[in-house]
């Protein structure tokens, strides 16, 4: 991946790209957040690693620059001091995360792994066209996409697949109910996002309220709308990537 280092302190942004290149990514260095924000201009990073108190403009201010440039662009601020303030500014503005000089590299390293990786995702419904079709257009999108009609092989693929990052279970499969497919990935896979999808808002009313209970994401409406999913998907991806960050 293509990493900006951005840090007015020039040992910092050394050590920090050699470590980077090390480990196989390219890494571009930036002194300032002025120089920053050109080189998001001129050549468009997969990452930004950057320090909040910089001379010139600060990471906070560079960061929103960036981000009219690039709007989804994932941005880490890092810093040995900062004011609470500056720190609450940092997260409102929509930085991953804001993390403590010396960078724990390790963690660093195990983001950008999972930044970098395809997203994976189970579409689990008993209508063969339908799968066909979410496939067909989440496939287009780039990402990795597993079907399945039968709820009793669902946890096989979530026991050959570690990878899979998101399930888009229907409530109702056949004769099963799709809470119960819920309830028994939960008590394996207890993170693991599931997002339900219904085309019978007014009859699952109940089963969407026991399945929000134990722990579904959201419920989604048939027809889809794909902005919306597609939105989704982004927002689970993006919280998986902070959490990363924040845990440890």
């Amino acid at each position: 991946m293509k990493i900006l280092v951005v840090d007015d302190d020039r040992r910092i942004v050394k050590t920090t790209c050699d470590i980077l290149k090390l480990k196989g990514h390219e890494a571009i260095a930036a002194y300032s957040g002025e120089e920053g924000v050109e080189k998001v201009k001129s050549d468009p990073p997969d990452c930004v690693l950057m320090d909040i108190k910089m001379t010139g403009i600060n990471g906070v201010e560079a960061m929103k620059q960036m981000r009219e440039i690039t709007p989804t662009l994932p941005i880490v601020l890092v810093s040995a001091y900062a004011t609470d303030e500056l720190m609450e500014a940092a997260k409102r503005a929509g930085a991953y995360a804001v993390l403590s000089k010396p960078l724990n590299f390790p963690v660093i390293l195990s983001f950008l792994s999972l930044l970098g990786q395809e997203e994976s995702i189970l579409v689990v419904d008993d209508d063969p066209e339908f799968c066909k079709t979410l496939k067909d257009i989440l496939t287009l999108r780039g990402f990795h996409v597993e079907t399945e009609t039968a709820a009793d092989n669902v946890m096989t693929h979530l026991d050959r697949n570690y990878k899979l990052a998101i399930v888009l279970l229907d409530l109702k499969l056949g004769a099963v109910n799709g809470v119960d497919v819920l309830k028994e990935v939960r008590a394996k896979y207890p993170t693991k996002p599931v997002v339900l999808v219904t085309g019978y808002r007014k009859e699952m009313t109940d089963a969407i309220e026991r399945a929000d209970k134990i722990g579904a994401y959201t419920c989604l409406y048939k027809p889809l709308e794909m902005n919306a999913l597609f939105q989704l998907i982004e927002d689970i991806r993006i919280r998986k990537l902070q959490n990363l960050l924040v845990s440890s």
